[in-house]
C-alpha cells in the first residue's frame, strides 16, 4: 500500500490526537438501486493505490474504463470543453512532479506534465487556457498552458499548499496552505501573490460560489469552514464542522457538501444562513474525500479513501442513493457530455 500518499493525512490526524482509520476494505460494494443523473455526464475518479483513473457515466453509475497515470493520482480537474481531463500525480519521484493529461474522446493519455514536488489539487481557468497545479512539497503553485501543456510560470506560495479554486471570472486563484494556516490569493493577469488570508489551523480545501462572492475553506483543527468574502478577503463567518476534509458548492450556490474523514459523513451547509442543515452519513470506515456535482446538481459524487466505493447522494433530499464501487478514491471530477471520437 502506498502509505506515503496519506503521510500528510496521517500527520494532521496524529496532530489531533485522533485514531488513524484501518486499512482500506478492498472488497467490491455492491450497488443500491441506482440514482443517476439527467446529465449525459462522465465521473473521473483518481485511484491512488492503482496508479489509474476510473471512468463513470452519471447516467448508469458503472465504470466503463480505466485509465493508467501517473504515480499515486489524487487531484483531477476538466477543461470547460469536457475533452481534457488534467490529474495530478503526487507520488512522484521526491524532487519533481507529473500532471498526467486525459483526452476524455479516447480516455487516453496523450501528455504528462512536468511540474513541482508533490502535485495534489489541479484548478482550470474558466476559458480553459491554463491549468493551475499546488505543489505540496515545494510550496508552490505551476501554471500550465493547456494550448502546449507546457509550464509557464511558478508561483511561491504558503507552506505545504493543497486545495486551490478559481473565481467564475478567471481572474484569481485561492489556495489553501496546510502548515501555515492561510490562503494566498494569487491575480492570474500577472500570477502573483497578492493578498494572504488567515483562517483556520491546518485548512486542506476551498471552494468558491458560482458568483465568486465567497469562498468556503475547510480547517481541519479545531474542525470548521472559514467564509472569506472574496471583494475583501476577510473571513466573515467560521461554521464548526468535525473532521473536515473536501467541499463543493452546488452549481446554484445554495449549498456547501463538507466530507467529514472521521465520522464518514457530509455536512450540507446552507450559504443563505452559513448554517448545516443536513448530515448525510456514509459507509462506515468509508472515508469520504472529495466531492463533485453533476452540471445540472441533482446528483452529487463522493469518493471513499478507504473502502473503495463511490457514494451517489439526490442533492434534493440530501440522500444517499447508491455506491458504485470504484476502488480506493481520493479525487473526483464531472465532465459534461462526453465528446464523440476524433
Amino acid at each position: 500500500m502506498k502509505r506515503h500518499v496519506l503521510l500528510p493525512l496521517l500527520a494532521l490526524l496524529a496532530a489531533c490526537g485522533q485514531d488513524t482509520p484501518s486499512d482500506p476494505v478492498t472488497a467490491p460494494v455492491p450497488n443500491a438501486a441506482l440514482a443517476v443523473s439527467s446529465d449525459k455526464a462522465f465521473a473521473y475518479v483518481t485511484r491512488f493505490l492503482m496508479d489509474s483513473v476510473s471512468v463513470i457515466p452519471t447516467a448508469t453509475n458503472t465504470p466503463v474504463a480505466s485509465i493508467g497515470v501517473g504515480d499515486a493520482p489524487m487531484g483531477v480537474a476538466i477543461t470547460p470543453k469536457a475533452d481534457f481531463a488534467y490529474v495530478a500525480n503526487q507520488g512522484s519521484a521526491p524532487g519533481f512532479g507529473t500532471v498526467s493529461v486525459i483526452e476524455t474522446a479516447t480516455n487516453a493519455v496523450v501528455a504528462t506534465v512536468p511540474v513541482g514536488s508533490g502535485p495534489t489539487r489541479v484548478a482550470i481557468t474558466p476559458k480553459g487556457d491554463f491549468a493551475y497545479v499546488t505543489n505540496l512539497n515545494a510550496n508552490t503553485v505551476s501554471v500550465i498552458r493547456t494550448a502546449t501543456n507546457t509550464v509557464v510560470a511558478t508561483i511561491p506560495v504558503g507552506l505545504r499548499p493543497e486545495g486551490l479554486a478559481i473565481t467564475p471570472k478567471g481572474d484569481l486563484v485561492y489556495v489553501v496552505n496546510i502548515d501555515s494556516d492561510s490562503v494566498s490569493v494569487i491575480e492570474t493577469s500577472g500570477n502573483t501573490v497578492i493578498a494572504t488570508v488567515p483562517v483556520g489551523d491546518n485548512p486542506i480545501d476551498v471552494a468558491i460560489t458560482p458568483k465568486g462572492d465567497f469562498a468556503y475553506v475547510t480547517n481541519w483543527v479545531p474542525g470548521s469552514v472559514s467564509v472569506v468574502r472574496v471583494v475583501t478577503n476577510t473571513v466573515t463567518a467560521t461554521i464548526p464542522v468535525g473532521g473536515p476534509f473536501h467541499l463543493a458548492v452546488t452549481p446554484n450556490g445554495d449549498f456547501v457538501y463538507v466530507t467529514q474523514l472521521l465520522t464518514d459523513a457530509v455536512a450540507v451547509i446552507a450559504t443563505a444562513t452559513n448554517a448545516i442543515v443536513a448530515t448525510v452519513p456514509l459507509g462506515a470506515q468509508s472515508g469520504p474525500g472529495a466531492v463533485a456535482f453533476t452540471p445540472k446538481g441533482d446528483v452529487a459524487y463522493v469518493t471513499s479513501i478507504y473502502d473503495g466505493t463511490v457514494s451517489v447522494i439526490e442533492t434534493a433530499g440530501h440522500t444517499v442513493t447508491s455506491t458504485v464501487w470504484a476502488g480506493e478514491s481520493e479525487g473526483v471530477a464531472i465532465t459534461p457530455a462526453k465528446p464523440k471520437k476524433r
